[in-house]
């Protein structure tokens, strides 16, 4: 049976926290006021704009300058978004292996389209995954499931032979919604308020090595269930 890794994108795959942040404080500083510390922004990086708006003006969807905020911070990301992106320590290995193995990965992030692509791209990935799903590629992004199913007909596979690796909670209810196994990457962009182990993935991992023996025990349930 054909098997495909989906990824999240930022604080799963990629640490593009250090670029997210940097588009906040010029922000902030475009409105007089002082730089975050990385360290302050780093938990809401995976929350997109919304998370990133709220640490950096208090700003929540349901103020009236929001949208305008919202627009002027992607604008100011577009300038800086590739100027330090990294695969978290051990990725690469995992990718690797992954690939050794003969399994096929991709992406599937909630990030727009005309951000993710030339992220992949500064990563050198853009040749290796078998898809990338973004945001803008469908109607409802995670935690709806559209997008993983998105995936799964790209990457030819059923979403049970399938697995998601994430670090949000939106990614756990997209994959579970979706109708296949989930790994919270307890590395990624957590804040405080967030209980990741009550959310009911299949697996936890705290660094990305960890997720090598978890995608072998996947592998060999669904080699048992084969069997059945």
């Amino acid at each position: 049976m054909s098997q495909l890794v989906l990824f999240d994108l930022d604080g799963t795959l990629a640490d593009t926290a250090p670029d997210l942040g940097l588009a906040l404080n010029i922000q902030r500083q475009c409105h007089g006021l002082p730089e975050l510390d990385q360290a302050v922004i780093r938990p809401y990086a995976s929350h997109g704009s919304k998370g990133l708006l709220g640490i950096g003006f208090g700003l929540t969807p349901a103020d009236e300058d929001f949208n305008a905020m919202r627009e002027e911070y992607l604008a100011l990301y577009d300038e800086v978004f590739v100027t330090a992106p990294s695969l978290f320590n051990g990725m690469g290995e995992v990718l690797a292996e992954i690939e050794q193995s003969g399994l096929r990965w991709g992406v599937v992030t909630n990030k727009p389209r005309r951000f993710s692509e030339p992220l992949i791209a500064a990563l050198n990935l853009e040749q290796r995954l078998a898809c990338l799903v973004c945001a803008d590629d469908v109607s409802l992004p995670k935690p709806y499931p559209d997008s993983m199913l998105m995936a799964c007909e790209r990457g030819g596979v059923k979403p049970d032979a399938c697995i998601y690796i994430g670090d949000a909670e939106r990614d756990i209810q997209a994959g579970h919604a979706a109708g296949m196994p989930t790994v919270v990457a307890l590395y990624g962009y957590l804040d405080e308020a967030d209980r990741p182990l009550e959310w009911g993935a299949d697996y936890a991992v705290d660094s990305p090595l960890e997720i090598i023996p978890a995608l072998s025990c996947w592998r060999s349930l669904i080699a048992e269930r084969s069997l059945i």
